[in-house]
Formats: structure tokens, C-alpha cells, sequence
């Protein structure tokens, strides 16, 4: 913190003397300083997948710079539960680079106690602001879940993971339906298993929020959910 708080210093030196062109040496350390908070820490990932959407991307922290920054410790600004689908990459969908995103990908995005305390130990020892639970459209997991499909070996154990949050969905599109409520029942899983997740939230130290990402478009999408009694 106080090597970052002398490059702010210098950058804002360096701008008091007109020196524009040396500025920008700095404006990754400040990007990373405003997302230590979990609204900006949203907003980061929000800005980044409107990049990758509109084909403007930076390419940060792709560096060997970057992979000598964090070569001895790491502080990544959000935490992903994301599916295993390997169309569903977070830091090319989110433009961001080594050391940035704390990510732990699961086939159906599912809370398990080994991704629960993974994302525990993102928000303990590494101070990260924000978890993610993206899910996406058409998800394998999820459609054999609708599907109540009997699967081989230890394939059925995600099936069983999301079958709570589907139960009751009847009408129009069952699979979007499924992915959107297998989304939201993860978020509450975190939310409410986790004393130590808990115990941030009611702090305001913690952001955890759904999102849905569209396979045919590349756009993110963060849900809303009406709050439960």
C-alpha cells in the first residue's frame, strides 16, 4: 500500500509539471486501486466484457512485467464460480489478465465445500471484494439436470448439485429458466452456508452476485433477484 500510494504521488507530480505522457506508467496501479472496493471491483468486470463485446480490447496485465509483478504474492479485484465450459473463459470475456481474476470453474457453477472454500480463502487471505457466480445459456450440467438424466461415474453428482434449484420450474423456456435459477439458488448457497462470507457481506467488505453469459453475443449480464424473507 505505500508503494502504491508513492506511484499515485509521483503520477500526480508528474502531472503538475504537464508531463501527460508519463502518466499513463501509473493508470494501472490506480485502475487496480479503485477496484479494491466491490462496486468498483463490478464495474471493472462490467467495463472489460463491454470491450471484449465490442471488439476493443486491452489486453492488461498480459505482460512478463506483470508475471514478475505477481510472481511472490497475488491480490486479484473479483472472484469467479464459473462453469468448466471452455467457451466460458473469464479473463478473455472480462479483458483482464495474470493475476487479476481468483478463478474456480466448476461444470454448473455449483457450490461445493471445496469451491465454497476456495472462494473463502479468495475473500480471507487474498482481501477479494467481489464473487461472481456466473453462469451461462445452454449449460450441459444444467439441461441434464432438467433432463433428471442418470449419468456415468461422478458426473451425476453435479446433476444432483443443481436438481434443488430447479424444482417447481414448469412452462416456457425450462432450460433458461433452469440456468437463472440454478444461478440464483448458488448465490444463496454462498450467501448462507459460509459464516465467514456472511460475516463480510454484513460488513460491506463483500459483493456476491449472479450473472448469465450469453454463448451467441459474448455479453455478461448481472441478475437481479428479488430478496427472500
Amino acid at each position: 500500500m505505500n508503494l502504491l500510494r508513492a506511484q499515485l504521488s509521483r503520477r500526480q507530480f508528474c502531472q503538475g509539471l504537464g508531463l501527460g505522457a508519463i502518466a499513463p506508467i501509473f493508470q494501472g496501479d490506480l485502475a487496480r486501486a479503485e477496484a479494491r472496493s466491490p462496486d468498483g471491483a463490478l464495474q471493472k468486470l462490467l467495463d472489460g466484457n463491454a470491450r471484449f463485446v465490442g471488439q476493443r480490447r486491452l489486453y492488461p496485465d498480459q505482460s512478463l512485467a506483470r508475471v514478475l509483478a505477481v510472481a511472490q504474492t497475488q491480490q486479484p479485484f473479483a472472484a469467479l464460480l464459473s462453469c468448466a465450459d471452455s467457451r466460458v473463459s473469464p479473463e478473455i470475456l472480462f479483458d483482464t489478465g495474470i493475476g487479476d481474476l481468483f478463478d474456480v470453474r466448476l461444470a454448473g457453477n455449483v457450490v461445493t465445500p471445496e469451491s465454497l472454500g476456495s472462494l473463502e480463502y479468495a475473500v480471507v487471505a487474498l482481501q477479494t471484494k467481489l464473487i461472481v457466480v456466473l453462469g451461462h445459456e445452454r449449460c450441459g450440467a444444467v439441461t441434464a439436470a432438467v433432463a433428471q438424466e442418470t449419468l456415468p461415474g461422478e458426473i451425476g453428482s453435479l446433476v444432483a448439485a443443481i436438481a434443488p434449484a430447479i424444482l417447481g420450474l414448469h412452462g416456457g423456456d425450462l432450460l433458461e429458466q433452469a440456468v437463472v435459477a440454478n444461478i440464483r439458488y448458488q448465490v444463496g448457497l454462498l450467501k448462507t452456508k459460509s459464516p465467514v462470507l456472511a460475516e463480510c457481506l454484513r460488513r460491506g467488505a463483500l459483493q456476491i452476485v449472479g450473472a448469465r453469459y450469453d454463448l451467441d453475443t459474448g455479453r455478461v449480464t448481472i441478475l437481479s433477484f428479488p430478496k427472500t424473507p
